[in-house]
């Protein structure tokens, strides 16, 4: 149902990112791979290329650079120009903390990466779709963007604008063949608490410990199930967690023998 078809998928590198390029790989995708770290997108485009004989495109993108996204998008090769799926899955968080002890640096991070690139790339790739009357976007949102919990609050504010960006999308393609999606999942065992303890291991792992998280493969299966539905079926939000979680601030910790 996707072969032939091509996928950008932002944050390649790791995690739900590199999960979902491999799904479409899979799915007969010619998938475009976008991130910030040029040598694991190079290995992970050489890896999809010779488990799958498709082409994959590495490309090298901040998607906090208004201006770098524009051009690298403008100038992509003639063959990849036609986007038909746009995976804005770049995304992160930093800190636990309350508010009045926030690094300001970590809410600009989470803001231009959550917020403004998700805006900057889809802004890129959606007069396209719309002139070529197909095409299907899928924002990974969160979560935190339905349930705020404790010093999180402006990483769940951003991915609380995720899920408004998401459903506004649908109001403003409304009429046309483009269908939006936002796939929303709890605890993921990713580089996400890595990167939100600024590399701290110990802190990192105690996130998942005694639990059974979710894997990126799961993330990406549900992305894959939402893009092949029949054309008439748009899937507008799916929420998904770990049987081990309720909620943000609920989860159960396995007792150790």
């Amino acid at each position: 149902m996707l072969s032939g078809q091509i996928a950008l998928v932002t944050g390649a590198s790791s995690g739900i990112g590199q999960a979902c390029a491999h799904t479409l790989a899979a799915a007969g995708c010619r998938v475009i791979v976008a991130a910030r770290r040029q040598e694991r997108l190079h290995t992970l485009a050489e890896t999809l290329e010779a488990e799958f004989a498709i082409p994959i495109l590495p490309l090298p993108l901040d998607v906090r650079d208004p201006q770098a996204v524009a051009s690298a998008l403008e100038h992509l090769p003639p063959e990849w120009q036609a986007i038909d799926i746009l995976i804005n899955n770049a995304g992160l968080s930093r800190g636990l903390e309350p508010l009045q002890t926030g690094n300001l640096q970590d809410w600009e991070e989470m803001i231009d990466t959550n917020l403004k690139g998700l805006l900057y790339v889809t802004r890129a790739v959606l007069p396209g779709m719309l002139a070529r009357q197909r095409g299907h976007i899928v924002n990974l949102g969160s979560i935190a963007g339905h349930m705020t919990y404790p010093n999180g609050i402006v990483y769940c504010a951003t991915k609380a604008a995720v899920r408004a960006l998401s459903e506004g999308l649908k109001m403003d393609v409304l009429g046309t063949p483009i269908r939006v999606s936002s796939v929303d999942p709890g605890l993921v065992e990713t580089e996400f608490s890595q990167v939100r303890f600024h590399g701290d291991q110990t802190k990192a792992a105690q996130v998942y410990q005694h639990l059974t998280p979710l894997r990126p493969e799961d993330i990406a299966e549900t992305i894959l199930f939402c893009l092949t539905r029949p054309a008439h079926v748009n899937i507008s939000q799916i929420i998904l967690m770990p049987t081990d979680q309720a909620s943000p601030y609920h989860v159960h910790r396995h007792p150790q023998t």
